[in-house]
């Protein structure tokens, strides 16, 4: 059944690198063996930028999803949807936030209605949708609220890793003020639940990461490690979820020690981030675990200074293109 959908590209920033990476994507959709996708974008601007770039990137405006599994082998299909201002690659308009938001919107419409076998997101410059009237704190919040769903889990997945951070976007001070045992428990069994629907992993194993150095060393570096995340293991074990940790950070990343588990759950946002960008920068993918619809994202910002250049890599994209596909198998 989802062989027969294509998946839904938002837009993102139209400022920053995702049309060309977009069109970039489409050009490698042989050598990558890519499945049909479509984007929400304004037509015209992905001409524009594709004559721009002198990458010859057909585009094929398209009235329903549909229509891209017909079309995609000839041209990018686009749902068009006209921007209120020209983009300038580099400079973004909190004029066109009201488009960025609702691409999004639409795209998880269409997942929703059945019409898009997946949602893979550009991304998206947080500042200039705030100045725009944008109340959430980024995309996870904002596709939760859309899904009605009270917690979602951000996973940062390539072949080599996958990593689960308990606490996401907040400063070191407040992440280890708000972590909780009960934070920990729920983002485990969201992630197992996950790794066994969307992965294919039956018994999934959960590498949980300490917090403090060594973690805490018997209590000798802080508290944390032994009466909020211990606890938060030994829950999760009695459910029936194959965890372990709490364990040192610094020796849990190399080859050796990832061949042990299935996705390493992090108590922070760095912590998470730094070992599975520093092994795949380029093919790093953001996935939403948690929500009714599938979300994968390149695990990139919006990349201002190069947009508009044609030196932006298509790799995470594409990535996000391949795992959203691979889960939207799965659940079919």
């Amino acid at each position: 059944m989802t062989r027969a959908l294509p998946l839904a590209l938002t837009m993102g920033e139209p400022a920053g690198i995702g049309g060309e990476i977009a069109l970039a994507a489409w050009r490698a959709r042989d050598d990558a063996a890519l499945t049909p996708f479509f984007v929400i974008d304004d037509a015209a601007r992905l001409s524009a930028l594709s004559g721009r770039l002198a990458c010859g990137t057909p585009i094929r405006i398209i009235d329903e999803p549909a229509q891209a599994m017909e079309c995609f082998s000839d041209g990018l299909p686009v749902l068009h949807r006209p921007l209120a201002v020209i983009a300038r690659p580099g400079t973004p308009d909190p004029a066109n936030a009201k488009s960025v938001i609702a691409a999004i919107e639409e795209a998880v419409a269409l997942s929703l209605a059945g019409q898009a076998a997946a949602i893979v997101t550009n991304p998206i410059h947080k500042k200039t949708l705030y100045d725009g009237g944008f109340g959430f704190p980024g995309h996870t919040e904002f596709l939760a609220s859309l899904a009605g769903v009270g917690r979602v889990v951000m996973m940062l997945a390539s072949p080599q890793l996958k990593v689960v951070p308990v606490t996401v976007h907040l400063s070191l001070r407040s992440a280890v003020e708000k972590l909780s045992t009960a934070d920990i428990v729920a983002t485990c069994l969201i992630t197992a639940l996950a790794l066994r629907n969307d992965f294919g992993i039956h018994r999934p194993r959960l590498a949980v990461a300490g917090l403090n150095p060594h973690a805490g060393e018997g209590g000798a570096m802080g508290l944390e490690d032994r009466e909020i995340i211990a606890p938060a293991v030994d829950e999760l074990r009695r459910a029936g979820i194959d965890a372990f940790g709490p364990l040192s950070a610094d020796t849990m990343f190399h080859a050796r020690a990832r061949s042990g588990y299935d996705a390493a759950i992090c108590m922070y946002h760095d912590q998470a981030l730094i070992p599975l960008k520093t092994i795949d920068f380029d093919g790093g993918v953001n996935v939403t675990l948690g929500l009714p619809f599938i979300r994968t994202s390149p695990d990139h910002g919006t990349a201002l200074d190069l947009a508009g250049s044609g030196l932006a890599r298509p790799d995470s994209l594409i990535a996000a293109l391949k795992v959203a596909r691979d889960m939207a198998d799965r659940r079919g």
